[in-house]
């Protein structure tokens, strides 16, 4: 009976969540052949209910440390709910029994032998606990009788930790009165006399005597014992502790011996495994989340960044992973604040239904920028901590470059922050470090091809590039590639003719279409142009280059865009780096350096998990810019969160810049490619720039504001408004509703404010909300929360704006026409060069990435408000073939900035004697 149910239970468990089995663990230590007979009968009924079961065995040899070890990685295995540890231990070394039954966790010691478990249970925790089987099988046969054991008189012999003792308190803690008897009671037959429950494991045979047992009383017997008998082949047969054929007849219920206790045993073990796998699904339900939020000491005036982050104190990065439903196997911690998740939590939740996708993005910004990280934190920080809805918030991991350049931290401001903020803007975990190290290796890869084919004849190169070793030659993997890329299928290389080795060997890189350029995480104006190959060593061969800064890399897209690691391998393998001389593109897998890329690389495609002020969950996980990339964080980190907040609650990502650049790559490059639908946008509008665009003066970082930035001006408002207008009519276009943000500054004035409010909900926005987050925290943004909350839950008719299959110009139109209001397109002669190649080399079908300043919807960085009947010149086009798309150039820009006459470097110090960070922003 107690099988079929546990078999149905994990039947409906399995069809809950597909691709779940309770798992069970047996640990056994050396080759007793009574271990492996008990082992082999839990491994069957585990099989026969639906129980994945894993016999682990280690050597006779074996240490303490060795099963502790052992047992210290199953306690770590999510896949494993029951665990135990076959007694007695058959090593040859000495091991406390003790220590090992106690290293096992507490939620997954289904034997219930460890101290914890037993503590529980001699409080009467019978709720909160794991009883040991035998005990548990012993209780559930007496249940059968029918016979109440409240009020009964119990007697237990036997006093042992798996057995006696634990009986006497489960007797106990269900109101029978009990009496423990054991070898020092004198009065055994007395005692067993007055029992209406005995219960009796003294191991030793036929101890207790059939005329010693009330009538009618119910006997469990725990004994197992051996005793001569010729009749049986082994000379011996089993008995228990209880004379059988006497007792049978005074009791009203006996267990015999052997097929009584036993089968119930294995029975109970089944049953607490699959009672853990249950409480574990309860613990762990994807979207059930227990969250602990900080609670914010506002103070006025708001201090600076790094004194709130620094006044905050985190919570353990173990913790916030394990409130939001990751396994501790999914979690590699980086210190106590920030950690890896690795993609298998991606696997485990597949099945899982997706939460909704929220997007914030701004208007046209001043050089200042308008707030959207903040208003991004103060988002969460209002729907997680305030209205305790399960929230996750996905950012940009930034550059080191501006962050001790001109624009210092961007970890949020005020109240709504990502802390620790300097850990956030540093190192953070290292990726991109990761992408400096891999891009490097491809630029490097790309000379030194280029000086071999130099150098050598056709098989000198090909002796070097297919060695033999040990006699025999064999071509790599990424060879076989390049192989059947050229129409070559042989895997065997002295099979080669002396054409089709000329063309293995010989990539014949146009050292003038190289592409790619070297990248460093520092802003450094004077490696804008360089020239390589000054060195006697290099023969002559040099060319001129450049650095463009690491957040720049294709390398860089490529990680934000990838869906796992296959694909983040293969997106490598086609990244174009320069053409032949005859045209044809040449790539990272015709390099060879592709495997050696995901090698660098295998860790950075792990998101980064940290948190905000208020406790809410973060993940930052890539940072490619928003002008020649697509200025959006990983796909990654959003597919993960939205499987972990559960269905109709909220992820929050950020676009890069103004709508027109990164809320438009978002829709159109980003959900491309992940398959992901939005479901709001926020769009964060300031007085400032509306006074900007409204015609008020220039805007300059570290130049105090001019008069009408902090007076009243309602006219510069209003006029300004037109690009608000517009960025609202940008996110309408793609089917979604807009939720305007208004992000309050102290210089601002509530007529101001108010006329923002008006003017965007007569643009058409769903709604349009004064927020006040940096000052108040999470509590200033809980209108917008509400306001996004509400967007949510209105239809969402999503769509691209243009379908990739379209001419390479045709798509260019389209976004210059629609989302920035030009009149038309003009191609310059380099441009259109670049169309015909791509078209023929085969990319013409990829999304367009427009390369464009953000400070105006037009080309021209001075045209503000919403410039209309323009002609947009497209300089140039190139190809992220890897990344997937192509980038016009409009107009000029750097990829790699300069610093400022004083830096924020300045700013930043380090206190020698605690450690920490100074003045950083």
């Amino acid at each position: 009976q107690v099988r079929d149910r546990l078999k149905q239970q994990v039947v409906e468990m399995t069809e809950k969540f597909p691709g779940f089995r309770p798992g069970l663990a047996i640990l056994q230590v050396g080759n007793r052949d009574d271990s492996n007979l008990y082992i082999n009968m839990k491994l069957k009924a585990a099989a026969e209910i639906g129980i994945s079961a894993n016999h682990i065995k280690l050597p006779n040899t074996a240490t303490e440390a060795d099963v502790l070890k052992c047992i210290a990685s199953l306690n770590a295995d999510p896949a494993v709910h029951g665990f135990i540890v076959q007694l007695p231990l058959d090593s040859d070394k000495p091991i406390n029994t003790e220590k090992i039954t106690n290293a096992v966790a507490p939620e997954k010691d289904v034997d219930g032998l460890s101290s914890i478990n037993a503590g529980k249970l001699s409080r009467g925790d019978l709720g909160d606990c794991f009883i040991p089987c035998t005990p548990k099988g012993c209780m559930e046969l007496i249940r059968q009788t029918g016979v109440q054991v409240a009020g009964k008189r119990a007697v237990v012999i036997g006093r042992s930790k798996i057995v006696g003792a634990p009986m006497h308190d489960l007797l106990l803690w269900n109101n029978a009165t009990v009496t423990t008897c054991h070898s020092k009671t004198s009065t055994l037959a007395e005692e067993v006399g007055k029992a209406d429950i005995l219960v009796v494991a003294a191991g030793r045979a036929e101890m207790v005597k059939g005329e010693w047992i009330k009538p009618g009383a119910i006997v469990i017997d725990c004994g197992i014992n051996h005793v001569p008998d010729s009749t049986k082949a082994s000379g011996k047969r089993v008995v228990g502790d209880v004379a059988y054929s006497s007792a049978k007849e005074k009791a009203s219920f006996i267990t015999p011996v052997p097929g009584g206790v036993g089968p119930m045993t294995v029975a109970m073990l089944m049953q607490s495994t699959v009672e853990s796998a249950q409480r574990f699904l309860e613990k762990f339900q994807p979207g059930k989340w227990t969250i602990q939020y900080n609670q914010l000491a506002l103070q006025m005036p708001v201090p600076s960044d790094i004194e709130i982050s620094k006044s905050c104190m985190p919570k353990p990065i173990e913790q916030v992973a394990k409130e939001v439903g990751l396994f501790p196997d999914e979690v590699e911690l980086y210190g106590q604040t920030k950690a890896k998740v690795q993609l298998s939590a991606l696997k485990r939740l597949q099945n899982q239904p997706d939460g909704k996708y929220v997007v914030v993005t701004g208007i046209t910004p001043t050089p200042l920028g308008e707030g959207k990280s903040t208003t991004t934190v103060g988002l969460v920080q209002a729907l997680g901590a305030h209205l305790h809805q399960n929230v996750f918030a996905c950012v940009r991991q930034p550059s080191q470059g501006p962050t001790f350049g001109i624009k210092g931290g961007a970890a949020g401001g005020g109240y709504c922050q990502v802390v620790p903020m300097e850990e956030f803007n540093l190192h953070l975990t290292g990726d991109i470090h990761a992408i400096t190290a891999a891009n490097n290796l491809v630029a490097a890869a790309i000379d030194a091809r280029i000086f071999h084919e130099l150098t050598q004849s056709d098989q000198a190169l090909y002796n070097r590039l297919v060695p033999s070793v040990n006699g025999v030659r064999k071509f790599s993997d990424i060879q076989i590639r390049r192989l059947q890329k050229l129409g070559i299928n042989k895997t065997d290389p002295m099979a080669l003719t002396k054409e089709e080795i000329n063309a293995f060997v010989r990539l014949d890189i146009d050292p003038g279409t190289i592409t790619w350029q070297r990248v460093l995480d520092t802003n450094d104006r004077f490696l804008r142009k360089i020239t390589i190959g000054q060195s006697v060593t290099e023969k002559g061969f040099s060319r001129t280059a450049q650095f463009d800064i690491t957040v720049s890399s294709e390398i860089m897209a490529v990680l934000a865009l990838a869906d796992g690691l296959d694909d983040m391998k293969k997106r490598f393998g086609r990244m174009v780096v320069a053409s032949s001389k005859k045209g044809q593109p040449v790539t990272v897998d015709d390099l060879g350096v592709t495997g050696a890329l995901a090698v660098l690389m295998k860790d950075a495609v792990k998101p980064n998990l940290m948190q905000t002020l208020e406790g809410t969950p973060v993940f930052v996980h890539a940072g490619p810019f928003a002008n020649i990339a697509h200025g959006n964080s990983s796909v990654l980190a959003d597919k993960i969160a939205l499987k972990l907040v559960g269905k109709d609650l909220s992820v929050v990502t950020e676009a890069g810049f103004g709508a027109d650049i990164g809320m438009e790559k978002f829709f159109n490059i980003k959900c491309r490619y992940s398959g992901l639908r939005p479901h709001v946008v926020v769009l964060v509008a300031t007085v400032r720039a509306l006074k900007m665009h409204g015609g008020g003066p220039t805007v300059t970082a570290g130049v105090p504001l001019p008069k009408e930035y902090t007076e009243e001006n309602l006219q510069l408002v209003a006029k300004g408004c037109s690009n608000l207008n517009k960025q609202i009519q940008n996110a309408r276009m793609f089917g979604v509703p807009v939720v305007v943000a208004v992000n309050a500054f102290k210089t601002d004035t509530k007529a101001e404010l108010a006329l923002v409010v008006q003017h965007a909900k007569e643009a058409g926005a769903f709604d349009a909300v004064e927020c006040t987050h940096w000052a108040e925290g999470g509590k200033g943004a809980l209108a917008l929360a509400q306001a996004v909350q509400r967007a949510s839950q209105a239809p969402s008719n999503f769509k691209f704006l243009y379908n990739v299959e379209l001419p390479v110009v045709d798509k260019i139109r389209l976004i210059a026409q629609q989302v920035y209001g030009a009149r038309d397109i003009e191609l310059l002669p380099e441009a259109q060069e670049k169309v015909a190649l791509y078209t023929k080399q085969g990319f013409g079908n990829l999304p367009i990435c427009m390369a464009k300043t953000h400070l105006s919807l037009s080309h021209d960085p001075e045209q503000k408000g919403a410039p209309t009947g323009f002609v947009l010149p497209i300089r140039d086009i190139r190809a992220s073939v890897g990344a997937g798309f192509l980038y016009p150039l409009v107009g000029t820009m750097s990829t790699m900035p300069g610093l400022p006459t004083r830096p924020c470097f300045y700013d930043i110090d380090l206190d020698s004697v605690s450690g920490e960070v100074n003045g950083l922003f």
